[in-house]
């Protein structure tokens, strides 16, 4: 059959006419990522400016000149590189061992089947709706005892436990409908308990734990409350810490502090852009299962 021919055999692909229903939701699609948008785009405006241009045109005007002093002062005040490093430490190894923890934990509750393995979900439920109001004086007695306040070791104890509840909460409904035949077959076969997290159960759950590291990693370096009381050293704060510092009492320089939120949400993008396909993924795979 010649090309002409199976191409006349072809159906002609349906053309998909829009009602005014769909025009009307995707208007109000782009209104709202306008709306999300325009705090962003007024940061962006401001971090550009002068002081003087600031003051005499306001915040919705086009910068008149480009302008990288805010930038600089934020830089030199704080010590970036210094804080971007403590940020990047503690959320990348938060993401990490939240991850591992709630993965042996999620192993135990859901495939393990401890004894009062639903009571014990539903104190994890209950810690995660704990306020961390809550938590402060008495993480202040225990890590003061300790000897490890005011160290980032601090931040990562504590967010690592409170990252893995939630991720523990999650893991353990997936894992507890996990196919118990596949579980069965290999035990049979015998394999252990290890070899069958290791070889079966983790390379299944690898999209679902993809997704968790990514939001750890944002969770933890968006942290302010718990960080703010336990790292008192400059040299030992975080990227929020920092862009806080610049709000004073009486005063407060608008373009210095635009700039800095802009260079602080910066990391986190090129994450979040570095891992998009993964965690679209993840979730595409976490739904279809």
């Amino acid at each position: 059959m010649t090309s002409v021919t199976m191409a006349k055999v072809r159906a002609p692909k349906a053309k998909k006419n829009r009602t005014a229903g769909d025009w009307f939701i995707l208007a109000l699609l782009i209104v709202g990522g306008l709306v999300m948008l325009f705090p962003f785009i007024v940061l962006l405006l401001n971090a550009f400016k002068t002081t003087a241009d600031y003051n005499a045109a306001g915040p919705l005007s086009w910068p008149k000149e480009f302008s990288l002093d805010g930038l600089m002062k934020f830089w030199n005040r704080v010590n970036y590189p210094e804080k971007l490093w403590n940020s990047i430490w503690t959320s990348g190894l938060v993401a990490i061992l939240a991850v591992i923890l709630s993965m042996f934990n999620a192993f135990a509750l859901g495939i393990g089947r401890v004894k009062g393995r639903r009571w014990i979900i539903l104190l994890i439920m209950l810690a995660n709706m704990m306020p961390q109001e809550a938590l402060l004086y008495p993480l202040y007695i225990m890590f003061k005892n300790i000897g490890l306040y005011n160290s980032q070791w601090a931040i990562v104890i504590i967010f690592t436990v409170i990252q893995s509840a939630f991720g523990t909460y999650l893991l353990s409904s997936v894992y507890g409908t996990f196919p118990k035949a596949i579980l069965e077959a290999a035990t049979i076969d015998g394999a252990n308990r290890w070899t069958i997290f290791r070889k079966i159960v983790f390379p299944i759950s690898k999209p679902t734990l993809s997704v968790m590291l990514v939001f750890f990693f944002i969770w933890t370096w968006n942290e302010y409350m718990i960080p703010m009381a336990f790292l008192v050293d400059n040299s030992t704060q975080t990227i929020p810490i920092a862009v806080s510092s610049l709000s004073g009492d009486r005063l407060m320089d608008v373009t210095t502090t635009a700039a800095a939120s802009l260079i602080s949400i910066v990391p986190t993008l090129i994450f979040y852009l570095i891992f998009q396909r993964t965690l679209s993924r993840g979730i595409t795979t976490g739904a279809v299962k």
